[in-house]
């Protein structure tokens, strides 16, 4: 069993960046697929950003392309997601998750999840 903890949200103006953290319990983490994805009120849990185990891809969504970027460092076990020239349509709870043998882009991907973090883009 992998436990999985996001942190580094917060609250932050419009055009600044934030940069969220995923530290994984196990060393498992380096076998898996990483991937963000985040949940807005009242809506659907997205597709983010991810990455493969050995850091190929990355892939994002087309919403973050260009100003978001993941990285992973398996041999700390831990996670980014480096998230730059934030928009008020950004804000929502970010999950950190790792899985395989699946659309990189699919939740039912993905084995293991975070509790998530709270990221608010202010206007």
């Amino acid at each position: 069993q992998v436990q999985l903890v996001e942190s580094g949200g917060g609250l932050v103006q419009a055009g600044n960046s934030l940069r969220l953290s995923c530290a994984a319990s196990e060393r498992p983490f380096g076998w898996y697929v990483m991937g963000w994805f985040r949940q807005a009120p009242g809506k659907e849990r997205e597709f983010v950003a991810a990455i493969t185990s050995s850091g190929a891809g990355p892939y994002y969504a087309d919403s973050v392309k260009g100003r978001f970027t993941i990285s992973r460092d398996n041999a700390k076990t831990t996670g980014n997601l480096q998230m730059n020239v934030l928009k008020p349509e950004d804000t929502a709870v970010y999950y950190c998750a790792i899985g395989n043998g699946g659309f990189y882009s699919d939740t039912s991907m993905y084995k293991y999840w975070g509790q998530g973090t709270q990221v608010t883009v202010s206007s």
